[in-house]
């Protein structure tokens, strides 16, 4: 007997795995899906920050496969280098066939209840789809574009194709029953295996995210919660749920399989205008027009190809020793009434806090979300480990948990100076927010702040948030010295940051600027909204000017020109000659005693009182300021009390 019949047989006596529920298995019987509208919404909504290495790796992949799949499908495509290169690693020439096992999914398992294997495909011009029609509870045929894409599977697409069948022996018998269940075809899991592979982390460039691939506008439709602590667009489970939901609509909408496929890619309006327009139904009539992408022209025959070979794995040249199968998706479930860490879960499971991730892919954070005993967050666990949870968490004192808070990045933070003022650690913040290191906060981005509840803060070594910098150090986690850190919204680009004097002469606002080490022309003439023509004429520059010397002054007037009359003395420069004074000024100019600096494009409060040695409320109750968020460039603001 063969070494996969053999591992059948030993699952055939396990049941199947009914997803997220503990109740009977549906029946095995086929239901037509009753016609249910429903327009989506294509919209694209930004992920939010903090990716893991893991999601950036998976969505590489993705992009990789999508690169090679339009150089090998579509002659005219100019593949880039890395593309030309992986065509080389991987081989164009070595055909691969796989194994689909199909009864993990079924309660009981007899040799003689599957298909026969069918001879092994050598002219995909000859082979008669209807020979197998009957395997599938999806429409399947032969055209063109699906015979091509088979031989992109064998071919280019090689090693992906492999890890999506040896990633579906963990997906399928979660995700098959949930679609059965909605009265749906099991065969339509083959979308979620083209979309992402059957993989949890994908994230593509359009935003869409998780096994489903759903966007975000889309997800949310379909009730999948999209914030700061959980995305559920990347649960196999609840994705599959939504999925089969949206799925359900589509073909309701557009009256065919392939129509549905097609809607799920672009959008069910695209599709149903490009039926009206044309007057026909037939997928294949509409894919030859224009008004389709070519993505979503592909999209069904990648779908058929996709279920073709994964079914009949030897007729189509797949081993074995191809795949490393994983195991199914099994688990506990517990609940937890308030915000937990992964690091504490783990421990009191007996299990590692990777097995609580993987289990729990939702999660954004390395704690699980604030409920209550009222709503308890369901937490899955690996199988059997869910009563040595229930047990050791009631033992644990408050000494060695943490409780969080949430701070909303604000202009001027540093992570050193949130870990002050909330008693927490910057590596215990990286680390619960998933980040490596940080030396800028983004501005308005919310962080999860651990807090010690006991007396074992950052200085007992046997407390919690001790313990968690301990974890988060030796797992790669780097703090920046403070010395290192650059406030939150510190402008990126260059500015031009010296010190100004704002006068009025003969009625008109004049700015002397000081230049700083750094400063160019251009850089004050942005900073000050005028011309680096105007600056040279107001200060009788020559029109090629070398580098401007630290020190230096230059005078600024408002938009209109210079006073006529305006004589002006020099300075001594690296190149020769600037100005640095005018004898226009006859007149003390009122309030001249006064610090005054006019804002100038990229700085901010922050940034000024920093420079003056002020507070922001100072700058603020001296000028009148409510909302430091509004305040416009080129604003005077008195730097001292009227």
């Amino acid at each position: 007997m063969s070494p996969l019949c053999l591992l059948l047989l030993a699952l055939a006596s396990v049941p199947p795995l009914e997803a997220g529920a503990p109740s009977s298995p549906p029946g095995t019987h086929a239901v037509e899906p009753p016609a249910v509208a429903a327009p989506q919404a294509e919209e694209l909504e930004s992920e939010a920050s903090g990716e893991s290495e893991e999601v950036e790796s998976e969505s590489a992949e993705m992009e990789e496969l999508r690169a090679l799949e339009g150089a090998s499908l579509d002659p005219g495509a100019r593949p880039s280098a890395e593309v030309m290169q992986s065509l080389r690693r991987l081989g164009l020439a070595n055909p691969l066939r796989m194994r689909m096992l199909d009864a993990l999914e079924e309660a009981t398992f007899r040799e003689d209840d599957t298909p026969p294997d069918l001879p092994l495909i050598t002219d995909l011009s000859r082979f008669d789809v209807g020979q197998v029609k009957d395997r599938y509870d999806i429409p399947v045929e032969m055209q063109p574009l699906v015979a091509q894409y088979i031989e992109f599977f064998q071919g280019p697409g090689r090693r992906w194709f492999c890890k999506w069948m040896s990633r579906s022996t963990r997906y399928l018998p979660v995700m098959q029953p949930i679609l059965e269940k909605e009265g749906l075809p099991r065969d339509l899991v083959y979308l979620s295996m083209i979309e992402s592979g059957f993989s949890t982390n994908a994230y593509s460039w359009a935003h869409a995210a998780g096994p489903w691939q759903f966007i975000s506008s889309t997800g949310k439709q379909y009730g999948l919660r999209q914030d700061f602590w959980v995305d559920e667009r990347r649960d196999p489970v609840k994705a599959t749920r939504a999925a089969a939901q949206y799925l359900k609509d589509l073909y309701g909408e557009l009256g065919h399989w392939y129509l549905a496929w097609a809607g799920y890619n672009t959008g069910s309006g695209r599709v149903r205008r490009m039926m009206e327009r044309l007057g026909t139904n037939d997928f294949w009539a509409i894919s030859e027009e224009k008004g389709l992408a070519k993505e979503t022209k592909h999209y069904v025959p990648k779908l058929i190809a996709a279920a073709l070979v994964a079914k009949n794995p030897t007729a189509f040249g797949f081993s074995e020793e191809e795949f490393e199968y994983e195991s199914a998706l099994e688990y506990d479930e517990v609940k937890l009434p308030d915000a937990t860490d992964l690091d504490v879960v783990a421990r009191a499971a007996g299990v590692s806090v990777k097995d609580v991730q993987d289990l729990n892919p939702e999660l954004r954070r390395w704690c699980t979300p604030p409920t209550s005993t009222r709503q308890p967050y369901m937490l899955r666990l690996p199988k059997g480990s869910g009563p040595r949870f229930a047990e050791n968490i009631q033992k644990l004192s408050p000494i060695d948990r943490l409780t969080y808070r949430v701070h909303k990045v604000k202009r001027g933070d540093t992570l050193s100076q949130i870990a002050l003022k909330y008693g927490s650690a910057p590596e215990a913040i990286l680390q619960m927010n998933r980040l490596k290191g940080m030396r800028t906060l983004k501005l308005n981005t919310e962080l999860v702040i651990p807090v010690p509840t006991g007396r074992g803060g950052s200085g007992d070594a046997g407390g919690a948030l001790a313990s968690k910098v301990a974890q988060a150090r030796r797992s790669g986690v780097v703090a920046m010295r403070p010395e290192d850190e650059v406030p939150a919204g510190t402008p990126k680009a260059p500015v031009a940051v010296g010190p100004t004097k704002t006068e009025t002469i003969n009625g008109k606002s004049r700015v002397t600027y000081g230049v700083a080490e750094g400063d160019s022309l251009w850089l004050i003439a942005n900073r000050f909204q005028v011309s680096v023509d105007d600056l040279k004429k107001w200060n009788n520059l020559p029109r090629r000017n070398r580098t401007l010397s630290v020190g230096t002054q230059l005078f600024i007037w408002s938009p209109q020109a210079a006073p006529s009359g305006a004589t002006v003395a020099k300075a001594a420069t690296s190149s020769g000659t600037v100005v640095v004074a005018s004898n226009v000024a006859s007149q003390a100019p009122q309030g001249g005693n006064k610090k005054v600096h006019t804002l100038a494009e990229g700085e901010t409060l922050w940034s000024v009182s920093q420079r003056y040695g002020v507070t922001v409320e100072d700058i603020m109750r001296w000028n009148h300021i409510k909302d430091h968020r509004t305040v416009p460039t080129g604003k005077l603001l008195h730097l001292s009390a009227e």
